[in-house]
């Protein structure tokens, strides 16, 4: 069995940060990730992020990607290659899939948040009786 795996990280300024996207296809699945630099990384700085943390970063999407086949003429691969630089840095797709991570996070915060709200609200009613208790506990 044969795993194909096809990445690319595109590093474009946002108006206020340098951001890297990161878009991978590994078997027949899309994923993406926004990675935020800060300051204009310098190409040792992206090589160094590649090799280092390219492993820990998390893809978001999963969604099936439509199949690109390579083409043999160099002229064509050339007009292709000049077709993407002329694109905007993020893709619809990697817009897409960057949207449903927020919505995601948004959603297990928002349950992290109330669950950690009802757990204190529980712990001061159980001081609110103990305190009581203790109160009535000599007469």
């Amino acid at each position: 069995m044969q795993i194909s795996v096809s990445s690319t990280l595109t590093v474009y300024h946002d108006g206020q940060f340098w951001v890297g996207l990161a878009e991978r296809v590994e078997d027949g699945r899309y994923g993406a990730a926004r990675i935020v630099f800060g300051a204009e990384p310098s190409d040792e700085e992206i090589l160094q992020f590649v090799v280092g943390k390219w492993e820990k970063i998390s893809f978001f999407g999963g969604k099936p990607a439509e199949a690109s086949k390579p083409a043999k003429n160099p002229k064509r691969r050339a007009r292709e290659a000049a077709k993407t630089l002329k694109q905007p840095a993020m893709s619809t797709k990697a817009q897409q899939a960057l949207a449903n991570q927020r919505e995601t996070m948004k959603r297990e915060s928002a349950q992290a948040r109330s669950q950690r709200r009802a757990d204190e609200a529980e712990t001061r009613f159980e001081q609110r009786k103990l305190k009581h208790k203790q109160k009535h506990r000599g007469h």
